[in-house]
């Protein structure tokens, strides 16, 4: 069942906050954005700038850091900095590309880390010439394959190709991954193509990163629903030409040609990941730096406690089987480090003037959804919500009480719930899967 439109538009609908931080900025506040290139390490960010909003004054924190002396090679780095475009919350990781077979690699800095959708998406500006032409595509019946990925203030267009992926110390052999900007949107045709409208998320400031890795439950970005031959699935397409003659229609893919979580195909530690974030105060810190480890018990780092640690079974694509919050509409919920803030409904919490889609509570004020998954394991949460104008006033990238609003019905468990944390994300080990269905995916902290 294809789930990549809801994702990542939960993924990316917290971006609209970039705005609000240059709003902010130019009315005092501190914030701002910067710029790196694809082969440049990820900022560590500003230290101790401070910010004034409405009167109060905060100071971000200093860098803070859980890393261990070493990292094995089942571990890869995950910051949260400056990064691309100066947006808060935006855990990012280091991922290598070569072509198939040979030693043409590069290695591309700045790629956010999605618990949220599946399968890795590059950026055509991240890629350097060698790359850009040098990756194959992919074909179905002689037409290169393209993928329409949707975004909430937009959709991603380009074709999909393979490659050998390399994170941390972990290698996964002939990848599909999504080339984000290299086709036209002229080319989008097809019965239901979304990337034929609007304004597409086709470059690096766009989706303020140099691509999307995504390590969510799910192997492929679509499944089985889009392998189906005769019935358009609004996500794949097969396009015959190139450059501006390009065109493309209505294509079934099968599964092992779709956008696949690289992860699910290394030769091991493939079962699974664990994210270790340290702890930011209340008023953020300027950088925070965490570590991803590959597998869940399959090797002496990566072992899940017998005890302490609170484990909830979810469908196939992360979803718990149900939620709540007193006041609230929420009845589903799901985590997603892609997602920078906490979003979720409430009609009565007071909104943002100026960071439109945030709340900005005075005081701050504190959640407490309760999970519950298939296994019928329960979790209540506390989660603390402070003013988003304030907050991103006072300099600071890694904010665990940045929280936002939602149209839907489920509470969106972004970024900020892993800071402090050390989360275990257990895949289901089957290609496909039905949302609201009891799998043996599970997340547990």
């Amino acid at each position: 069942m294809l789930r990549i439109d809801s994702k990542l538009a939960r993924m990316l609908g917290a971006l609209g906050l970039a705005a609000a931080v240059a709003l902010v900025a130019g009315c005092g506040g501190g914030g701002g954005s910067s710029s790196s290139s694809a082969s440049s390490t990820g900022s560590t960010g500003s230290t101790g700038s401070t910010g004034s909003t409405g009167g109060t004054t905060l100071a971000a924190g200093v860098p803070v850091s859980s890393l261990p002396a070493s990292l094995a090679g089942n571990q890869t780095a995950v910051v949260v900095a400056t990064g691309v475009k100066g947006s808060p919350n935006i855990p990012t990781v280091s991922v290598t590309v070569c072509i198939h077979g040979t030693s043409t690699c590069q290695t591309i800095n700045n790629i956010q880390l999605d618990t949220g959708s599946w399968g890795l998406r590059l950026t055509q500006d991240a890629l350097n010439t060698t790359m850009a032409n040098g990756l194959p595509v992919e074909t179905v019946g002689g037409k290169t394959v393209a993928d329409c990925a949707g975004f909430a203030d937009g959709n991603s267009w380009g074709t999909v190709r393979t490659a050998d992926v390399t994170i941390g110390g972990e290698t996964a052999s002939s990848v599909p991954i999504q080339v984000i900007g290299d086709l036209p949107q002229s080319a989008a045709g097809g019965s239901s193509n979304n990337c034929a409208v609007g304004t597409l998320n086709d470059t690096s400031s766009a989706i303020a990163a140099h691509g999307i890795l995504g390590i969510g439950t799910a192997k492929y970005d679509c499944g089985s629903g889009c392998a189906a031959v005769g019935v358009p699935n609004g996500v794949y397409y097969g396009c015959t030409g190139t450059g501006n003659s390009a065109n493309c229609t209505d294509q079934a893919v099968l599964e092992p040609q779709q956008v696949t979580n690289p992860i699910r195909l290394f030769a091991s530690d493939n079962n699974g990941v664990i994210l270790n974030m340290p702890a930011v105060t209340s008023t953020g810190s300027t950088s925070a730096t965490g570590f991803l480890t590959f597998g869940i018990g399959t090797e002496s780092n990566n072992v899940l406690p017998s005890s302490g640690v609170q484990q909830l079974t979810t469908d196939h694509y992360g979803n718990v089987m149900s939620a709540s919050l007193t006041g609230t509409a929420v009845s589903g919920a799901f985590f997603d480090t892609g997602s920078n803030g906490l979003f979720f409904p409430d009609n009565f919490m007071a909104q943002c003037l100026r960071a439109f889609g945030f709340y900005c509570p005075v005081p701050a004020t504190t959640v407490t959804p309760s999970v519950t998954g298939f296994n019928g394991a329960n979790a209540s949460i506390a989660l603390s919500i402070a003013n988003a104008e304030t907050l991103i006033a006072d300099g600071g990238m890694a904010y665990s009480n940045l929280g936002g609003t939602s149209s839907g019905t489920s509470f969106d468990f972004g970024f900020p719930f892993f800071y402090g944390r050390t989360v275990y994300l257990n895949y289901d080990p089957n290609a496909d899967g039905n949302p609201g269905t009891a799998s043996s995916a599970y997340i547990a902290f």
